[in-house]
């Protein structure tokens, strides 16, 4: 399973429910990892984001869709710039979230 870091600002906004997507630059290390489920249309993965880099971290399981445009700026995306944008479809499990 995809573990991804990511900031405290959207992690918190993402387990209130205020934002919905994720941004990940298009770069060889994320076209591995990310890449291959923009193939065909709609491929639904689970993708843990967390807070931190230890296990222990704050985190957030999700099942997302993955495809490539451009981001929402109050979301953290940078007009004109296309990402792998990760839409986050369902919350499972938030872990360690005080």
């Amino acid at each position: 399973m995809l573990v991804l870091p990511i900031k405290k600002q959207w992690f918190e906004m993402i387990v209130n429910g205020e934002k919905k997507e994720e941004y990940r630059e298009i770069k060889p290390y994320y076209d591995k990892r990310l890449g291959h489920l923009t193939e065909g249309t709609g491929k639904v993965t689970t993708i843990i984001l967390r807070n931190g880099y230890s296990y222990n971290s704050p985190s957030i399981k999700c099942k997302c869709t993955v495809e490539i445009g451009e981001g929402k700026k109050e979301w953290g995306a940078d007009p004109d710039i296309n990402y792998y944008i990760i839409k986050i479809i369902e919350i499972l499990e938030v872990r360690n979230n005080v």
